[in-house]
């Protein structure tokens, strides 16, 4: 038993004196007594080395704005701008995009948004809906398995000049279907194109 306890304290004091080490080491980064243009070999490496581990962007993004699939304006300055309606491999649609208050006053007339939600999603955009005119049918945002919706929450109020991104996941119509009315309480419907 007196061997198991030692191996313990030897084992918390290697612990630490290695978080001492990394201590020291870290506030040991900044060398100012070489200067800037005399560094040595190891420093170009070394940043020759960290500039090839930085993230490079992926084929799809871009660095531009994003596209503007729909623009509905709302009550008191409020826009709506829908940037992309996606078909996921997954089964479901996802409608994302910006609303922004361009009036000069606060904007709080959010509840409506939220549709019938009242416990399980609170503040949210759960109201939102896509209709497939064609099918005839009406698809309602997506719950998770206690309920909450699939969609942004959390926008009481948009102050003025502020911009706020939105997303809502709905079940995805036939494959055949593309055309589809997108409904946001409070905006007018807008007819959108789902891609992939």
């Amino acid at each position: 038993m007196n061997v198991r306890h030692k191996v313990k304290v030897r084992g918390g004091a290697a612990v630490t004196v290695a978080a001492a080490l990394a201590l020291t080491l870290a506030g040991c980064g900044g060398d100012d007594d070489n200067p800037k243009g005399s560094q040595g070999p190891s420093a170009s490496n070394s940043q020759s080395s960290s500039g090839s581990q930085a993230p490079t962007p992926s084929g799809g993004q871009t660095s531009g704005p994003p596209q503007v699939l729909a623009t509905v304006n709302g009550e008191s300055g409020v826009v709506l701008t829908v940037n992309a309606v996606t078909r996921d491999a997954g089964g479901y649609v996802t409608v994302s995009g910006q609303i922004k208050n361009t009036g000069d006053k606060g904007f709080g007339n959010t509840a409506a948004w939220r549709g019938n939600e009242l416990k399980a999603s609170g503040v949210s955009i759960a109201g939102v809906t896509l209709v497939d005119k064609v099918g005839k049918k009406r698809y309602y945002v997506l719950r998770d398995t206690e309920g909450r919706c699939l969609c942004t929450t959390g926008v009481v109020i948009i102050d003025a000049g502020q911009s706020v991104p939105f997303f809502a996941q709905f079940p995805a119509p036939p494959a055949t279907t593309t055309d589809v009315e997108f409904n946001f309480p409070t905006f007018a419907s807008t007819p959108l194109k789902i891609s992939g």
